[in-house]
């Protein structure tokens, strides 16, 4: 089977139909790239949010500040409306009342500086990992000389420089997961919003996938959104953690020591972490 993808001669027009992504972030995005300057973080914002579909409002009363750069997890029991905060933030669903920003300006649809990350690996299985990869970057209008170099350099960083020209059913869903992440992050987003990426992972290539997260998010400015269920996995990578109850946002905390494997035994993380399972009810 000839795993290099056909479809790599998509033209950038129908990328973009599908996508639908415009044309608007490419001016920003080539100034960023001529400058060598890493995109700058954005604030996200939700001030008295209700949220959900409007026969179904998930969390009412929303209120929360996501700063330039900043990582905030989010951690609830399942239904409480944590991929529907993740999903209004993306631009995917309006809120039902009050207002959710971007920079202090109204967030009205999605847009290609905020990048979503599903559980789902959501790379289209007719192209190789390498031209998914590119994707992103192929919207943005660069030439394929470029985004074929870029892409490559990104599949190095996840460790997946071997199978850039296999199709993502030929790999594991470690390996999708990683190539997920490459794409999301080689279009330079100012915001990642990660809806549970690893929870159908098992325990051993979760941990690798956190500490691969991590480090590659050095150097992007990027502002990240993540979801999780997972407790432990929230304490780690958040500088804070949002606390969602069964309709409403009970509370933010500050993380000791984030992205720290050795403070997991911290009195100050300790007793977080006994608050955050307490508020959860588990």
């Amino acid at each position: 089977m000839n795993t290099s993808s056909e479809t790599e001669t998509e033209t950038e027009t129908e990328i973009e139909a599908r996508t639908g992504t415009g044309t608007g972030i490419k001016a920003a995005t080539a100034t960023a790239r001529e400058t060598g300057a890493p995109p700058r973080g954005t604030r996200l914002t939700l001030r008295g949010a209700t949220l959900g579909r409007p026969d179904a409002a998930a969390v009412s009363g929303v209120d929360v500040d996501v700063a330039p750069g900043e990582i905030l997890t989010v951690v609830g029991p399942s239904g409480c409306g944590k991929s529907t905060l993740l999903r209004t933030l993306a631009g995917l669903l309006p809120p039902l009342s009050g207002t959710a920003e971007q920079d202090g300006r109204p967030i009205d649809g999605p847009g290609a500086d905020r990048a979503l990350v599903f559980q789902e690996d959501a790379l289209l299985p007719w192209r190789t990992l390498r031209a998914n990869v590119e994707l992103p970057l192929a919207v943005q209008g660069l030439p394929r000389t470029e985004r074929r170099s870029q892409a490559t350099a990104w599949l190095q960083r996840v460790g997946l420089a071997a199978q850039a020209r296999h199709l993502p059913h030929r790999v594991s869903g470690g390996q999708r997961q990683r190539a997920q992440l490459a794409r999301a992050l080689a279009g330079r987003p100012r915001a990642v919003l990660m809806d549970e990426p690893f929870g159908a992972l098992d325990a051993q290539t979760r941990a690798g996938m956190q500490d691969l997260l991590v480090e590659v998010l050095q150097g992007t400015g990027a502002t990240v959104v993540f979801v999780t269920h997972d407790v432990d996995e929230a304490l780690y990578l958040g500088d804070r953690v949002a606390l969602l109850g069964t309709g409403r946002l009970t509370d933010v905390r500050d993380v000791p020591r984030p992205r720290d494997r050795a403070a997991h035994d911290d009195p100050a993380r300790t007793a977080l972490r006994r608050d955050v399972l307490t508020s959860l009810g588990t």
